[in-house]
């Protein structure tokens, strides 16, 4: 498949759409979900590391990836987490991540909203396993 080919009729208008792979309205499209599980699987860690240090929602971001990764975590949540952990990824903002002080405002904000949506998914193991991934990656800086 080519990067202007779509994957399902139901994602991307033609080619690689960022907004409209994170469009709401999109978000629990099985065809999204996959698309964004990857851009999450591929480049989550890699943001996180370089970002942990500068945002104040680490924790939160991390949280909300435990939780997608938890298998008793309803589908739907974790499509929504899958979601907003793109839009962290995606080098394709609202508000450049490069800009002191607001980059990460957006961001912070999409977490936020994706953490008000599935906070009944959240577990302690959750939050715990996001603040010990936090203290190892302080460790290594």
């Amino acid at each position: 498949m080519s990067a202007n080919s779509k994957a399902s009729p139901h994602v991307n208008g033609g080619g690689f759409d960022p907004k409209g792979v994170l469009s709401p309205s999109r978000a629990l499209t099985p065809a999204v979900t996959r698309v964004n599980e990857r851009i999450v699987n591929a480049g989550f860690w890699p943001k996180l590391r370089r970002a942990a240090a500068r945002i104040p929602f680490a924790a939160d971001a991390l949280s909300v990836w435990y939780c997608a990764r938890d298998s008793e975590t309803p589908t739907a949540a974790k499509a929504m987490i899958m979601a907003a952990l793109a839009y962290f990824i995606l080098p394709v903002d609202a508000v450049p991540d490069f800009l002191p002080a607001i980059g990460y405002t957006d961001d912070a904000a999409v977490i936020a909203a994706v953490l008000a949506i599935v906070t009944r998914n959240l577990k302690p193991w959750h939050k715990a396993a996001a603040k010990a991934a936090l203290e190892r990656l302080a460790g290594e800086g």
